[in-house]
């Protein structure tokens, strides 16, 4: 299966873990680029671009123009994949948190009839009627479920 894996930056690293298991039971995967240009066309880690931008007010034009760039791109990815995989672990002291944009990218994954895979269950959070609306899979961190 194609797998697309979403979820907030902050989670880059783990991104990487379960693409590696992923690809070990046999899936081909994507998830978001690991660097970023710059604002003087350097490459730099996308942690260190994800800081940056939360520290960036909005007259930063050249952050925002990344995020604009990596929201499309990301789209991308979710377009040719069979499934996609939210990585929602804790954070902001939510627990299995779905922040904005990975509910932006569930959407769009419902939208095209993809398969949505839930790492953990659903988040206590205001959107949780939208996210069970999209009935998601629940692995409850069991990587083999999906297929």
């Amino acid at each position: 299966m194609k797998v697309t894996i979403c979820g907030s930056i902050a989670f880059y690293e783990d991104m990487l873990k379960i693409k590696k298991q992923l690809e070990h039971l046999g899936h081909d995967v994507d998830l978001p680029p690991i660097e970023v240009e710059d604002e003087n066309g350097n490459m730099i880690p996308v942690s260190e671009y994800y800081k940056l931008r939360k520290n960036s007010d909005e007259t930063v034009a050249w952050v925002w123009e990344r995020k604009k760039q990596a929201i499309l791109w990301h789209f991308k990815k979710i377009e040719w994949a069979d499934a996609v995989l939210i990585l929602n672990y804790d954070k902001k002291g939510v627990e299995n948190y779905i922040g904005g944009n990975t509910f932006l990218e569930i959407g769009l994954a419902f939208y095209l009839h993809k398969k949505i895979f839930l790492y953990n269950p659903i988040p206590e959070i205001s959107y949780k009627e939208e996210l069970l609306g999209m009935d998601p899979v629940i692995l409850n961190k069991d990587l083999t479920k999906i297929g």
